[in-house]
């Protein structure tokens, strides 16, 4: 769905636990050819907040609520929130 009424989609890891985070957006890939692969979560929002310009949205998906990452058996804190809103200030964007 994202793919399809988005400008640009960046595949990103979401919690990949044991697989390989590289086949996991490989297969997704496959419905998305055109999308863009950054499996580092944080550099992939970055990238898509660095992208955008006046009167674009951008959606980060897939967490929700989750505050972390879970990469093999590992609970790794990570909020897109707080990482967005890093990002942003780092960007030079004030109040956010």
């Amino acid at each position: 769905m994202a793919y399809r009424l988005s400008e640009r989609v960046i595949i990103t890891s979401d919690n990949p636990r044991g697989e390989s985070p590289e086949k996991i957006a490989a297969e997704i890939k496959q419905g998305a050819p055109d999308a863009e692969v950054v499996l580092d979560r944080r550099e992939a929002i970055k990238r898509a907040l660095g992208l955008a310009g006046e009167g674009d949205a951008v959606l980060i998906l897939g967490k929700g609520h989750e505050t972390y990452q879970i990469i093999g058996k590992r609970v790794i804190p990570f909020d897109d929130r707080k990482v967005a809103r890093e990002i942003l200030r780092e960007m030079g964007y004030e109040g956010v």
